[in-house]
Order: structure tokens, then sequence, then C-alpha cells
């Protein structure tokens, strides 16, 4: 496991902002990127940090001894796809995901420069010792004041953390030990900065292998952790990930609009039973792309979503790859009046193109876009951002709510359909919006993509 490389420019002069915080199944989170976050913490006043992942708000929910202490806490970051569901469900976005493992040493190359001590109390004998030679490696200048065990060790723990002369300490005792254990003793402690950092130090030891960076990115980790360790760790993910979500999807039920989640529960069920049963036919799709013409078989592109907020949206790629830079020609050939331009015959589009498009399969991959949240099944397509804002003011309510896959306009004639036409279909969509009615367009949408009508 190795640091990323430092950047001096990270540092500001003035990085002692209070940052905003969100509320997710009534546990407040603080926001920000990591590394403003990591900033703020050696900048500001004491702190007493802790993470909140689905694991802790589920040992939460029934300790509240452990709870008291979260909420007694001076931050407490997002930690895993979890808490980013539990917020969206809830109509709320995370910033991004503060867990322990990516910010912890993104605080300590900032501690490093700064010419701070940390001290590491936690894990199995011979566990912190050995994960502070990796960070001394990796960090030669940064003062490493001492390690203690954090199972046999914690007698007169405080005592010898104390005479180290530590400016930051680290505590890696599991959920909820760790944060309990801090917060009973965090006002006799003199290090000004301490982290709940759960099994950190297991990865910094070499005790447990860390997923790898694209299963990270996929947001995935818990399942690599499942993978590694099937046995300690089936309950948590298996049997707790699913306690978890419903105890989320219940609370969201408490706060939001009676038909925002059985929206989006029945986005989630419907997107991945799709991704399930599809994987293989699109999988075939992108390779005929990739035949035809070189290229990723993916077109990404920004679009604007609910609130007006810009997502990134998948397609496979029906056009050129130059489609983009030769869109502004093509605009006077519009086949639509109004705002969004549709072309029958635009040049642009491929053989393997048409075709996707005769059946709509070039919109597949946005299940994944219903899956992250930024769309759902069923509402107004999203618009690119210059069509956005060449909108009249009335067109601008289509962007109340959620854009979607299919809706009013899709099962009526796509294109065929006039840009004033498809705004007030879109407007009566948000004004009537109901679980029974997005059932009814999906049934719809069969019917439209198999008569092909306005599809080009």
């Amino acid at each position: 496991m190795t640091f990323q490389a430092f950047h001096p420019s990270l540092l500001t002069a003035e990085t002692s902002a209070v940052f905003p915080e969100i509320t997710v199944m009534g546990h407040r989170l603080t926001q920000g990127s990591m590394t403003q976050v990591a900033q703020n913490i050696l900048s500001a006043g004491r702190r007493n940090v802790s993470f909140l992942n689905a694991h802790c708000a589920n040992i939460a929910a029934k300790d509240v001894h452990y709870r008291a202490a979260l909420a007694r806490a001076d931050m407490v970051l997002p930690d895993g796809i979890g808490v980013e569901l539990a917020a969206k469900m809830d109509g709320k976005e995370i910033t991004e995901n503060l867990n322990g493992t990516d910010l912890a040493p993104e605080l300590l190359k900032l501690a490093a420069r700064k010419g701070m001590s940390v001290f590491l109390f936690g894990g199995k004998a011979g566990t912190a010792a050995r994960a502070a030679k990796m960070i001394s490696e990796q960090e030669p200048n940064l003062r490493i004041a001492g390690t203690r065990d954090g199972y046999e060790g914690q007698k007169n723990a405080v005592e010898a953390i104390n005479a180290s002369g530590a400016d930051i300490l680290l505590v890696a005792m599991g959920v909820p030990m760790q944060e309990m254990w801090l917060d009973r003793h965090f006002n006799e402690l003199t290090p000004r900065i301490c982290l709940s950092v759960g099994g950190l130090f297991d990865f910094w030891a070499g005790n447990v292998r860390r997923a790898p960076k694209l299963v990270r990115r996929m947001k995935s980790e818990w399942a690599w952790r499942l993978l590694m360790e099937p046995r300690r760790m089936a309950q948590r993910y298996l049997i707790g990930n699913f306690t978890f979500m419903a105890r989320a999807a219940a609370y969201a039920m408490r706060q939001r609009q009676p038909h925002a989640l059985p929206k989006r529960m029945m986005d989630i069920g419907l997107s991945l039973g799709a991704l399930t049963a599809l994987f293989l036919p699109l999988m075939m799709v992108a390779l005929a792309i990739r035949l035809e013409s070189k290229g990723s078989p993916l077109f990404t592109q920004t679009r604007v979503g609910k609130n007006g907020k810009p997502f990134t949206i998948y397609k496979f790629r029906s056009m050129a790859t130059d489609s983009e830079a030769r869109r502004a020609a093509l605009l006077k050939t519009s086949d639509r009046e109004g705002v969004c331009f549709k072309a029958k015959n635009d040049p642009r589009v491929t053989r393997v193109g048409r075709l996707l498009r005769r059946y709509s399969l070039d919109e597949l991959p946005q299940i994944l876009n219903v899956l992250k949240g930024d769309m759902s099944i069923v509402g107004p397509r999203p618009a690119l951002a210059e069509e956005v804002a060449a909108y009249p003011n009335r067109a601008l309510g289509r962007l109340a709510v959620k854009p979607g896959l299919t809706g009013l306009w899709q099962v009526s004639g796509r294109a065929d359909i006039g840009f004033d036409q498809m705004v007030e279909m879109d407007l009566a969509y948000a004004q009537s919006k109901s679980v029974l009615l997005d059932m009814i367009l999906i049934w719809l949408t069969f019917r439209a993509v198999l008569s092909g009508r306005g599809a080009y």
C-alpha cells in the first residue's frame, strides 16, 4: 500500500472554515472533499473524528451509548456506498466518500509537512508497530511518537499516549470500542487530533489486502472484503447490508413524500434485474459497435438532471467518434421544432447505431445512471446544458423531477413530438407522478420500442 504523491498546492492559508453538514438516518455528517477535510482537521482546534458506514449505523441503532458517542464527536465522516445510498433515498447527496483508509494517509502527508507526530493505538500484538514502520517508509518526515497494542495494551494507555507528546492519535480497536474509548477519554488526552480508524492498521501492516483500485472506483470494496474473509464478514455484509438498507428505506419513508421512496425502490429493483438479465446481450452490443468502428463502445456526455444538477450520462455509441465536433454544422438540418436537435438522416450515425436507435438499445447503459440515482426509470429525458440554457421559463419546470429512461414523451411518439408538446407532457408527469403511472408508462414503453415510432 502506497501513499499518493503530495502536492504542496493543496495547503492553503486558511483551512479552518466550517464545513456544511447533512443528516443521514439521524446522524450528522460533515461534507467536503478529502483534501479539504484533512486540511480542516489539522488547522482547526481539537478534533475527535469518527466515521459512519452501514455497519456503524446498524450498531448505533441498537447501542445507545455508541450512538451518543457519535453524536458527541466533533466530526462524523461518511464512509462507503451504503451511506451514500441512504442519503440518496432521503433526497440528499454525499460530496465524497471520506473513509478512514483514504483520509488517514492524506492527513499524515499534510501532518508530515507541518512537522507533526502521530501515535498508533490499536490492533493485535505487533500490528501497530508494523503499520508504523510502513508509514515511516512512505513518509520519512512524519514523526512516530509511539505505538501500542489495542487489546492487551489498554491499561495506562492514556498516560503513555500523553507522555509521547503526539499531535495525532489514531485509534484502531474496531466499532464501537474505539469510538467509545475516545469518547470516554478525549478530555484527558493531550493529542489535538484523535481519529477512530477501524481496521486501517491491518491494511498498513499487511495483515489484510485492500481491494484493487478498480474495485474501489466501482464502490464495491465491501464485496472484496467479503471475498477475502467470507466467514468473518458474511454477517456484516450480507445480513448487515440488507438490514441497513431496510432501515434506511424506513427512515426515508418517514421523512419524504409517499411517492419518492417506492419510486426509488422500483428503480433499484428494476435496474439491478435488468443488468443481471441483459449482461450478455449488452456485451454483444458493445462488441458489435467496436467491430464496426474504432473507439469505445460507450459514449459519455454531461446532461442536466433534477434541479439543474449536471451528471454524466452513459449510452452505447451510435455515431462516429467525431460526432460532437460535427454537431454544430448540422443544427440547421434538425427535423424537430424547438430547442432539441434531432435529424432523421443524421450522417454521423453508424449502421449498427441505426439499429440500436431503432429499438432504443443505445439507451440501455443508462440503467447504470438509474442505479446510481442520477436518473429514474420514468421521467423526462435529460437535456444538454446548451438546450437548458435556451429553455423558456415554463420548460424549466421539467427539471423538477429526475430525468428518466422512459416517459410520456417516449411512449407518445418520441422525436415525432415537438418540443413544446414534450414540455407539456413532462410538466403533466411532474404534477401527477405516482408508482401506478410509472408502471403503466413502463408497460407502454415496450410497445413503443417495438413499433419504432419516432426513433431516429
